[in-house]
């Protein structure tokens, strides 16, 4: 629900029971709501966010969150050689495999089709000791965490020439229930956004979504300036950002 907050610091250890949920994917996956601690730990985090150039408008002093939540991980799309189908997904583990000092380390997928079992590659004759030994043993013990980070990975996508399907990936916990934008005397709003899954999500997929308005609206608000972004409203973003929610300006003489 949209309420005012507290300032970071003075922000109750729980968030109320009743929420409004917003959901990219029409089902949500067994364990992966939001857990509410996770949510205050969120708010009250210290991790650096983008914010607008021009900084916090005046009497900005109502928060809101939203929190882009995981629901699963993204589809590695990629052709399997003995079904043609391009829909894969992590079996939780990885292999390991010793020649002398020197290791090669992959990540084992699986084909949604036929269950084949295909290798991503993570690490190709790589020295022992480059690794670290901490590393070493997260590979293997098919540490979940491992599992997640590789499979979430851009650049190892990029590496093995493949795609990241995000869809229904994601989902986007607000605690607004109500904001009325479209009022020129709404009190001004910051938003801050947490990205507890590091989907690229349209700017304005967020907007649209969050708000529960339409393309053209919400890109008349950011034209207007009454919606304020640190990035393009075009731009895909994954990472951790702020924007502002102002009152309508007043007309200019030359305007009215």
């Amino acid at each position: 629900m949209i309420r005012d907050v507290a300032p970071a610091g003075v922000l109750p250890t729980e968030t109320p029971a009743a929420r409004h949920w917003i959901r990219e994917a029409p089902i949500a996956l067994p364990g992966a709501s939001c857990q509410d601690i996770g949510i205050a730990q969120a708010m009250n985090s210290s991790r650096p966010i983008r914010v607008p150039a021009h900084g916090r408008g005046p009497g900005t002093d109502r928060k809101a969150l939203w929190v882009v939540s995981e629901l699963g991980l993204p589809t590695i799309v990629r052709s399997c050689v003995s079904c043609g189908s391009t829909r894969h997904s992590p079996t939780g583990k990885i292999r390991v495999n010793a020649n002398h000092k020197l290791l090669d380390v992959w990540l084992l997928i699986c084909c949604d089709r036929c269950d084949r079992t295909s290798k991503i590659p993570v690490h190709e004759r790589v020295n022992v000791r480059a690794l670290g030994n901490e590393r070493l043993l997260r590979f293997e013990n098919n540490d979940p965490a491992m599992v997640r980070q590789l499979t979430m990975d851009p650049t190892l996508a990029r590496k093995g020439a493949y795609q990241l399907d995000w869809t229904g990936t994601w989902q986007l916990d607000t605690d607004i229930p109500f904001y009325d934008l479209q009022r020129e005397d709404a009190a001004p709003l910051e938003v801050i956004v947490r990205f507890e899954l590091p989907a690229p999500i349209r700017v304005e997929k967020l907007l649209t979504t969050g708000f529960g308005l339409s393309r053209p609206a919400v890109r008349g608000m950011v034209d207007s300036g009454r919606i304020r972004l640190p990035v393009s409203i075009d731009a895909k973003a994954r990472e951790d950002f702020a924007f502002l929610v102002v009152t309508a300006p007043s007309l200019s003489p030359e305007r009215a």
